[in-house]
C-alpha cells in the first residue's frame, strides 16, 4: 500500500471552519483526520499539502517513520503549523492503519483501558455571551447572572460531570475578557484587578447555584495574565473548590510557582508541541494535569506524551474544542491512556 495524494475539505461551523485531511492510497483505502486553522494557524492547509507530497509512494501504515521524516525536514522551524501539519498526517495514517487491520485506533495504542469517559462542557456560556453567536446557534443570549444559573442547571440536567467557563463581564464591551489574544481592554499589559476577581466570584457562584455541588467547575484563564495576575485571581478564588484553574504560560518555573501558591489543581500545556515541548514542564512539576492537543500533536505522539506524564505521576486531559471527528480522535486517546483525568467537549 502506498500514499498517492490527499484532499483537504472544509465546512462552515458558524464563526469558524472545521477542516479535514483525506489521505489517499493506491489500494483505495483512505484515512481522515480533523485539523483547524481558525486560531493562529493560518496557512495550515498549504503546509499539509506540501508535506504530504514528501510522502508520495511511502507506506501509510508506517506512521512513525513518516512522522520522524517530516520532523527532520522541518526541524529548523519546528512547532506551529509545521507540527500541526505533521499531526494531521499522522492521525490520517493511523486511521488508514486501523482500517487496514479492521480494528479501532485505540487498539493500535494498546487497547482500551476504559469504556466510558467523563466529559466536561467546555466554553460553557462563552459563545452565548454575544447576541450574534447566540442567535446563530439558536441558544439564549446570556445577559446576567440568572442566565448563568439556568445554564448551570442545563449542564447538570444533561448529565455532564463538569463545566468549564471563561471570564465574563456583563454590561461591558466586549463581554468576554480575552486580552491575552489582543481582544479588548487589558492588552498588552495583561494585569488583573479586584473588579475582575469580584466579577468571577459572582459568575462562578451563579453557575454553582444552577449546576449543584456535584458538578465540577473549571475556570479557563487562558493567556490572559502574567504571573502576578494569575496569582491574584487564583488566590482570590482558591476557596471555591474549583475542579481546576486552567493557565497558559510558556515559562514552566512561573507556572510551578503558581501551582505551589494555591490549593486548587492547575491544568496547562494545551499549546505545547511534542515530547520536547512538554519535558521542561514535567521536569518542573509545573501542573497537576497536562492538557494534550491530539490534532496538534498527533494521537501516537500524544500517547508518548501521556507516557511521559505517567512517569511523573501526572494525569492528562485532551484539548478538544473542535468538531465531532476531533472528539472521536480525542476519545480514542482518552480510552487508551491509563492516566486520564476528564475529556473536553464543546456543546455549543
Amino acid at each position: 500500500m502506498r500514499i498517492t495524494g490527499c484532499e483537504t475539505l472544509h465546512c462552515d461551523a458558524g464563526w469558524r471552519n472545521f477542516s479535514f485531511l483525506k489521505l489517499l492510497t493506491n489500494e483505495g483505502l483512505i484515512g481522515i483526520s480533523e485539523y483547524n486553522e481558525s486560531y493562529g494557524s493560518k496557512g495550515l492547509t498549504a503546509v499539509i499539502e506540501a508535506l504530504v507530497d514528501a510522502l508520495i509512494g511511502d507506506d501509510p501504515r508506517r506512521h512513525e517513520l513518516a512522522s520522524q521524516k517530516l520532523y527532520a525536514m522541518t526541524r529548523q522551524a519546528h512547532g506551529g503549523v509545521n507540527q500541526q501539519a505533521i499531526a494531521a498526517i499522522e492521525n490520517a495514517m493511523l486511521d488508514i492503519k486501523a482500517r487496514s487491520l479492521g480494528v479501532p485506533v485505540y487498539d493500535l495504542l494498546g487497547g482500551a483501558v476504559r469504556e466510558e469517559l467523563p466529559l466536561y462542557w467546555s466554553h460553557c456560556g462563552t459563545y452565548r455571551m454575544t447576541e450574534e453567536n447566540a442567535k446563530m446557534m439558536g441558544r439564549p443570549h446570556l445577559t446576567g447572572l440568572d442566565d448563568l444559573t439556568a445554564l448551570g442547571a442545563e449542564v447538570r440536567e444533561q448529565g455532564f460531570k463538569a463545566l468549564k467557563t471563561n471570564i465574563f463581564l456583563f454590561g461591558e464591551d466586549p463581554p468576554r475578557h480575552f486580552p491575552g489574544f489582543a481582544r479588548g481592554p487589558g492588552w498588552p499589559e495583561l494585569n488583573a484587578d479586584k473588579k475582575l476577581a469580584e466579577a468571577l466570584k459572582k459568575q462562578l457562584g451563579a453557575l454553582r447555584e444552577g449546576a449543584g455541588q456535584d458538578t465540577g467547575i473549571l475556570l479557563d484563564l487562558n493567556f490572559n495574565f502574567k504571573t502576578e495576575g494569575y496569582l491574584q485571581i487564583c488566590r482570590s478564588l482558591d476557596d471555591l473548590g474549583l475542579f481546576w484553574f486552567e493557565i497558559d504560560l510558556y515559562d514552566p518555573e512561573a507556572l510551578r510557582h503558581i501551582r505551589n501558591s494555591v490549593t486548587t489543581p492547575i491544568a496547562s500545556c494545551e499549546s505545547l508541541f511534542g515530547l520536547r515541548g512538554f519535558k521542561p514542564f514535567l521536569d518542573n512539576y509545573s501542573m497537576d494535569v497536562a492538557i494534550v492537543d491530539v490534532p496538534w500533536n498527533g494521537i501516537f505522539t500524544s500517547f508518548k506524551i501521556a507516557a511521559m506524564c505517567e512517569a511523573h505521576e501526572i494525569n492528562c486531559a485532551p484539548h478538544n474544542f473542535y468538531g465531532h471527528l476531533s472528539s472521536m480522535m480525542s476519545a480514542h486517546f482518552c480510552a487508551a491512556i491509563p492516566n486520564f483525568r476528564i475529556m473536553e467537549i464543546d456543546i455549543d
